[in-house]
């Protein structure tokens, strides 16, 4: 019996004066495509930390964390179900490091450049103008809604 699992991500919606981070990703494909700093939970990692590493990764850009966005779900065309947690972020520092594997650049934009990237489907998925209108909004949920327990491994 096959057990369905979700993908548990993160996701930062980064603003600064009118402007959000994104970073613009190789997928392969005949355009590159855009979306917020995001990527996947790893072991043992709580969400705030995964938020803050994967931003840095793919960004190079040191945020804090003030707020929770919502959780964000995405079934892909492939069939594999993702549960993306959100958080707001102001940029602390951009730090000098490589980017990830895959990301061409990050990029400060408005939502009107964000929006005509819609139309010419050069976003990674619905998720990303979801979370940039919730941001835009004004939606923000305190960090303490997220309460996570740890219990010593059963050996």
């Amino acid at each position: 019996m096959n057990r369905w699992t979700p993908h548990a991500t993160v996701a930062s919606v980064v603003a600064r004066d009118g402007h959000y981070l994104m970073v613009e990703e190789d997928k392969g494909g005949a355009h590159t495509v855009f979306n917020q700093p995001a990527g996947h939970l790893e072991a043992g990692e709580t969400l705030e930390h995964a938020a803050l590493r994967e931003t840095l990764e793919e960004s190079a850009w040191q945020v804090h964390l003030t707020g929770y966005l919502g959780l964000y779900i995405n079934t892909a065309s492939t069939g594999i179900t993702y549960h993306s947690h959100t958080f707001l972020a102001e940029p602390v520092r951009e730090i000098n490091t490589p980017l990830d594997e895959g990301i061409v650049a990050a990029h400060w934009l408005t939502l009107d450049d964000i929006k005509m990237l819609e139309t010419q489907q050069r976003l990674r998925s619905p998720l990303v103008m979801a979370r940039l209108l919730d941001a835009n909004a004004g939606q923000c949920f305190p960090l303490s809604i997220i309460r996570e327990q740890t219990h010593p491994l059963q050996t």
